[in-house]
């Protein structure tokens, strides 16, 4: 009995130390460009170890695709490579022409997560990129598979320095990973089409700025269309403010007749009572009394003279 409960705990014990060892790198897939997150979650450096005969590192601890080559980071996931010089990303698209030729050479039995065309190939060989991205890619790298073994470059020194940014001390901006690197890391990079993207991504970090600068920048051109409505309700209020019981301002009145019709004639100021329509009534009818007081005073004085 007590054999079976001690055959327990060690079973536990292996279940708790397996789930840690997989926390170390859970894989999840999420897309952003440039800048791509494939959702590799590495929460500690990776343990990396050289492969035998080539200028490339592997990750054997971790369930997925995982390099380091000429000081940068690489993966390869759902058929499309990836590179960073930091070991959890963010993450560059390489295109299929761009991957270098050392990472293209890697066997086929250091791939922890090979696709499922990979069946059947040697596992000591390259896989047959030529078979799977075609004639066209075949034709522009030409010769990728065909290489000296003595002429094979040292591997890069990897870039311990990241160790101690673990967890939440881990750099997520771009500026900042770039700054430390500068700093702490002095390899350069030896394969020309490494070179060549390094240039790309300062120059496209240069032009588009970084993730963060990019979502700023969003933001404003959002803010835009609202503060020019905004100015244009501005813009209306008088207007509406004179309609709904201000008067508008009223032309000018030509004056004199050098304008385009004759000058407006006013009343005379001596005179308030001219012009107005209800003094005007009153005096026409009083016009008939006083002409039949004219007319009996002419009579009266007739008949005194008769």
């Amino acid at each position: 009995m007590k054999m079976l409960k001690i055959r327990y705990v060690f079973i536990l014990l292996g279940l708790l130390a397996s789930s840690v060892a997989s926390a170390t790198a859970q894989l999840s897939i999420g897309i952003g460009l440039p800048y791509a997150s494939i959702g590799i979650n590495v929460p500690v450096y990776p343990e990396l170890v050289v492969i035998s005969g080539h200028p490339v590192y592997y990750a054997p601890r971790l369930q997925t695709n995982y390099f380091f080559y000429d000081g940068m980071y690489w993966v390869f996931q759902d058929d499309e490579w990836y590179v960073s010089s930091w070991y959890n990303g963010p993450w560059w698209i390489v295109e299929p022409y761009a991957v270098p030729v050392y990472i293209l050479r890697i066997p086929v039995r250091y791939y922890r997560q090979p696709p499922a065309y990979f069946r059947g190939w040697r596992s000591d060989a390259p896989p047959r990129w030529n078979t799977h991205w075609g004639q066209d890619w075949e034709q522009h790298r030409r010769g990728w598979d065909k290489g000296d073994r003595g002429s094979v470059p040292t591997p890069a020194p990897l870039p311990i320095y990241q160790r101690q940014y673990s967890g939440d001390r881990y750099p997520r901006q771009i500026e900042q990973q770039h700054e430390l690197q500068q700093q702490r890391y002095h390899y350069q990079s030896r394969d020309p089409v490494v070179r060549q993207q390094h240039q790309q991504r300062n120059q496209e970090r240069a032009v588009h700025g970084t993730p963060a600068q990019q979502g700023r920048a969003r933001q404003e051109k959002q803010r835009v269309p609202e503060d020019r409505e905004s100015r244009q309700q501005d813009v209306r209020t008088p207007t509406s403010r004179q309609q709904g019981g201000f008067a508008a301002p009223r032309a000018q009145e030509p004056q004199g007749r050098g304008g385009r019709g004759e000058a407006v004639r006013r009343p005379s100021p001596g005179d308030p009572s001219q012009g107005r329509p209800e003094i005007q009534d009153r005096r026409q009818a009083a016009q008939p009394k006083r002409d039949q007081h004219e007319q009996k005073a002419l009579k009266s004085r007739e008949r005194d003279v008769q």
